[in-house]
């Protein structure tokens, strides 16, 4: 079925929205650069909106009613947040879930060393990236330091057009006749990929006979002590990512669309987030989860594959009067969730790479994916027909624009999303998103039709009966 493009039918009402709709989105996307800044954004933005903390509901004392608006954080980096509708949560609730990190370039913990006049800090790369797309481009530095005495200072260094930013170099093309005769993915290797962090010795003590031993990294040191009243010991604690530097920009010459650093998922992230912010009343409990770690496989304590979720609706059942283990169970089963997650964009300079009647195109809206995994459905959610049914009389109902799409061809390759995890539940679930160009590259595409189609139909899941 050929979908219109969606731009055909926006009337200036339509247009005003969906520009405030994607300007409110760059500017979350910009200041959410990594996990812990998004958690930042989003509390900063709910609490405006009159949502509390679990922790103050429970010491307030009151059961919980309908209209209540409650939040949990998990370690600074996972956050869910939940607007209480007219109907017990064990009858299920409307959910959308997100992740919010993304492919970008970790710091070791003990990663600073000199080479040769030259400082550098040792990296680990984090989720599918091709290394060669991370060289020579301006990257800035994000993250925290926690030390020993409980402080923990912020650092985010080049992203203001005053601040330095920094760089992992490339071989010159006169010298890379053999570089050039590698494979892509052994172009740069993983240990390749440490950044040039400084080149300038440290002032010489006259009172010295000898040069200092390593007199670059000992002026990093001294700069680092300056700025942030950090010991070299303090990277042991400490969580450093290194972004692509620079803001997200209208792209085209009709900016349609939006060029940045972190679209997947965070287009759905916060496009969630706005949703679930715009409902007033709902029948369903309303819920909206922003997840770490979906890009190395959902681990840890922040990640979907944690219990911090489930913790977290069982705390809620009890505020409604009710600690019974099998509600909890009820509730998680007769739940709906929209796994917001990105999908492929066809992209015409590969089209072998996709299989047109099956694919995604910019501007013709929301996209739901059936199914994902890879090859033979391998790791796949595999929707139910009547959920898509059900979805279908939804968007249409709220005049949202959709399309089915599957993620490329079918031996070519494939991806996985949080949908599984929370089908364990029994309950129904379906990816939908945004579709990207260029994903998982430092700097990702969408198309502004398609980021205010999403939020469109997300605000539409929530409000579905």
């Amino acid at each position: 079925m050929d979908r219109e493009n969606v731009w055909r039918s926006y009337d200036p009402a339509a247009m005003e929205e969906l520009e405030k709709i994607n300007k409110e989105y760059r500017t979350c996307l910009d200041a959410g650069k990594t996990e812990r800044e998004c958690v930042s954004v989003t509390v900063d933005r709910i609490e405006k909106a009159g949502y509390r903390s679990l922790e103050a509901v429970k010491a307030a004392g009151q059961p919980l009613k309908a209209g209540d608006k409650v939040y949990a954080v998990c370690m600074n980096k996972t956050i869910v947040v939940f607007h209480i509708g007219k109907r017990p949560i064990e009858e299920g609730m409307n959910l959308l879930g997100a992740h919010i990190d993304s492919p970008r370039i970790d710091i070791k913990q003990e990663p600073l060393y000199e080479s040769d006049g030259l400082a550098y800090l040792d990296t680990h790369y984090y989720g599918g990236i091709k290394k060669y797309q991370w060289v020579a481009i301006p990257l800035a530095l994000h993250g925290v330091v926690a030390k020993k005495d409980g402080t923990v200072t912020k650092v985010n260094i080049g992203e203001k057009d005053e601040d330095p930013v920094f760089v992992i170099t490339d071989l010159l093309v006169h010298l890379s006749a053999k570089q050039m005769e590698k494979k892509a993915g052994e172009v740069i290797e993983g240990e390749k990929l440490d950044l040039l962090f400084g080149s300038r010795p440290i002032e010489k003590d006259e009172t010295l006979k000898d040069e200092e031993k390593d007199a670059v990294k000992a002026n990093v040191l001294k700069l680092l002590k300056e700025y942030y009243h950090m010991e070299e010991e303090d990277f042991i604690s400490a969580e450093l990512e290194l972004v692509p530097a620079g803001k997200t920009r209208e792209c085209g010459i009709d900016r349609s669309m939006l060029l940045g650093y972190g679209h997947d998922d965070r287009v759905c992230a916060f496009t969630s987030l706005f949703a679930i912010l715009d409902v007033e009343e709902v029948e369903k409990t309303a819920c909206c989860i922003l997840v770490d770690k979906e890009e190395i496989g959902s681990v840890g304590a922040t990640g979907m594959h944690s219990r911090f979720f489930e913790n977290v609706v069982a705390e809620l059942i009890a505020l409604e009067g009710g600690e019974s283990d099998l509600k909890l169970r009820r509730a998680l089963a007769n739940s709906r969730m929209l796994s917001s997650d990105v999908s492929a964009a066809y992209d015409p300079m590969f089209a072998e790479a996709f299989e047109k009647r099956s694919t995604a195109f910019f501007g013709k809206g929301l996209v739901f994916n059936k199914f994902t995994g890879s090859r033979g459905k391998n790791g796949s959610n595999d929707a139910n027909a009547e959920y898509l049914a059900k979805l279908r009389q939804i968007m249409e109902e709220h005049k949202v624009a959709y399309q089915f799409a599957e993620l490329g061809k079918v031996d070519v390759g494939g991806g996985g999303t949080i949908a599984y995890i929370m089908a364990n539940y029994g309950m129904e679930v379906i990816d939908s998103g945004v579709p990207v160009l260029s994903m998982h590259a430092p700097w990702e595409v969408t198309s502004k039709a398609d980021v205010y189609e999403a939020y469109k139909g997300y605000k539409a899941f929530l409000l579905a009966d």
